[in-house]
């Protein structure tokens, strides 16, 4: 979760560099993000969370088999901003060459569709800051972001102005279309064996 707004500390933090958080977080443990010269820890996901995001994980693999694309899972940080915010997708898929910020190849720089899977404490930043973030990045044409508390989808898909299109998928007989990766997935395979009943 990130920004102070988002629930953490108000308490004013020292500065610290890009290139001091690369170099932190790459020997840390746990995954923190970063954000105009701050690191916040990175909002644990549940087992509905985990569940959502290893089903897509799998559909999109399944589908991509013969195209150059790759999915790649919740551990390859994506960077944006000119290097002011660097955040950890649940999901992550680049079409073509990846481009990453230096030879640790850890950090992309061209994904071309993120997948965030929602919860109460992360929704609200995920739909709005970490939003306005992931859409400086050129390369980026559509945001996904799935509910874990019902059958819901909303994908941002970017327009050739500049603009982004809503389109909402809602309930277990409905599907969603990823243009970004020519992909489209039901809601059942995408909840399959989630539990929505105790959310």
């Amino acid at each position: 979760m990130l920004f102070r707004e988002q629930g953490l500390s108000t308490q004013p933090k020292s500065y610290i560099t890009p290139e001091k958080y690369l170099e932190i977080e790459r020997a840390a443990e746990l995954r923190s993000e970063y954000f105009q010269g701050e690191m916040f820890p990175r909002a644990v996901v549940n087992c509905s969370g985990n569940l959502l995001a290893g089903n897509l994980i799998a559909i999109l693999a399944q589908q991509l088999r013969s195209q150059r694309c790759a999915v790649l899972p919740s551990n390859m940080r994506v960077c944006a901003s000119q290097s002011e915010f660097y955040a950890y997708s649940d999901v992550v898929v680049v079409c073509g060459k990846p481009v990453f910020l230096d030879g640790e190849m850890d950090t992309l720089l061209n994904p071309n569709l993120l997948v965030e899977v929602l919860s109460p404490s992360t929704e609200a930043c995920d739909r709005e800051r970490k939003f306005e973030m992931y859409r400086t990045i050129e390369s980026l044409s559509e945001y996904l972001l799935v509910s874990s508390d019902r059958a819901q989808a909303d994908t941002y898909t970017r327009q050739p102005d500049g603009r982004w299109l809503l389109t909402a998928a809602s309930g277990m007989d409905a599907s969603l279309e990823l243009q970004s990766a020519g992909c489209r997935i039901g809601l059942r395979d995408l909840y399959e064996k989630v539990d929505l009943t105790g959310a």
